[in-house]
Formats: C-alpha cells, sequence, structure tokens
C-alpha cells in the first residue's frame, strides 16, 4: 500500500510538474513573441512609424502575456465565448490589426526598394497617395508633354516620338494601329475615334487635352 501511495504521489509531482514547466515554456520562451514573414524595410525613412510598429509589437506581446496570467485567456486561441473574453479578443484583435497595418507600410517600401526606388522617391508616392506604376505613368507623361507643341499641326507622313509613344498608348487601350511613330491616316482616325468617345473635339490632331487623356 505505501508503495501505491508513493507512486501516486509521484505521478501526481510530475503531472504538476509538466504543467508547471509547459506554462512556464509557453510563456517565457520565443514562442510568445509575435512573429512575422512580411520583409519590413529597417531603413524606412520614417523611422518614428518604424519605432511605432517595434512598440506595437511590443504591446501585443505583453497584452497576451497579461490575459493569460492574470484572466487565464488565450486570446490566440481562446477556450471560452463568455463576455470577459469577448472583450480580451476585441483589444487583442484592435492591437494586431495596429501591427499589420505598420508592417503593411513596411513591406510596401521594401518591395518599392527592390524596385529600384530609394527613400526620398517611396516618400513622395506616399505623400502624392499613389502607387509606382502611376507614377510611372504621370512621369512618362510628364517627359512627352515636355516635347509636344500644340502650336504646332502634325503633317501627313511625320515621324516623331510622340506619334510613337501615341500609338502604343492607343493600342494598350484597345487599338491595333501599326506602331512606328508615323503621323498617317491610320493614326489619326484612331486618335480621332479616341476623342469621339471621350467627349473631345474628334479632329484627329493631338492638343493638350487629348494627349493627356490618352496618358491618363
Amino acid at each position: 500500500m505505501k508503495q501505491i501511495i508513493i507512486f501516486l504521489l509521484v505521478i501526481i509531482a510530475l503531472g504538476i510538474g509538466y504543467g508547471k514547466y509547459m506554462q512556464y515554456k509557453r510563456y517565457n520562451s520565443t514562442e510568445i513573441k509575435y512573429q512575422t514573414d512580411k520583409n519590413i524595410d529597417v531603413s524606412y525613412h520614417n523611422q518614428e512609424l518604424l519605432m511605432n510598429y517595434y512598440e506595437a509589437v511590443e504591446a501585443l506581446d505583453s497584452y497576451i502575456m497579461l490575459q493569460w496570467s492574470a484572466n487565464e485567456i488565450d486570446v490566440r486561441v481562446p477556450e471560452e465565448d463568455d463576455i470577459e473574453t469577448k472583450v480580451a479578443l476585441e483589444n487583442y484583435a484592435k492591437k494586431l490589426a495596429k501591427v499589420h497595418y505598420y508592417e503593411a507600410i513596411l513591406e510596401n517600401s521594401t518591395k518599392l526598394k527592390e524596385k529600384g526606388l530609394d527613400n526620398s522617391e517611396v516618400k513622395f508616392l506616399e505623400n502624392q497617395g499613389i502607387d509606382l506604376k502611376t507614377y510611372k505613368r504621370k512621369l512618362k507623361y510628364s517627359k512627352i508633354k515636355n516635347l509636344f507643341n500644340s502650336n504646332v499641326k502634325l503633317y501627313n507622313g511625320e515621324k516623331n516620338a510622340i506619334i510613337f509613344e501615341v500609338q502604343k498608348e492607343l493600342n494598350r487601350k484597345g487599338d491595333s494601329i501599326t506602331v512606328d511613330g508615323v503621323y498617317r491616316f491610320e493614326t489619326l482616325n484612331a486618335i480621332k475615334d479616341f476623342e469621339q468617345k471621350n467627349n473631345l473635339l474628334a479632329d484627329g490632331y493631338l492638343d493638350d487635352l487629348t494627349l493627356e487623356m490618352i496618358f491618363e
């Protein structure tokens, strides 16, 4: 009988010890630390936002620890459905959303830099509220606009870089004209059709408004 009692006590002690060990391991190791698979930009132009991100991650980890140690609620994998748990989950979701918000900005910056942009260009895109594709199109149009003189009428057979770019853009919008930079009736008619569809003066000649709308 004595051996049985000792055996039971050992089993109980081991069970308690294992439970304490698992609890310690779970909440005092790197397993509780928030991990992300996002490639964030640690050299982001706004270092204050980067610091806010790290603080948000720390606040998230601390909240998980607090809810477990104080209320025995694992907000990551809740087991109960009472009011206290629901409130904890709502707060956890808000803190997690804040982390994801910063991550989205920092990950986007990384992607832009992988495409060759620097901090000043990333900052410009964010301030303008446009994406890289739109920015490149606007930049391209700006260069073409600098070459364009609306006071000079195109003549049949003229060949220049502006006509070449216009032909490409019209094809991108659904036409199928020859792209050779030569202004002939085919291109004139394509420009005229575009002007008609966009409620512009349909004469087949380029002016400032037509050119701008073609490259929108």
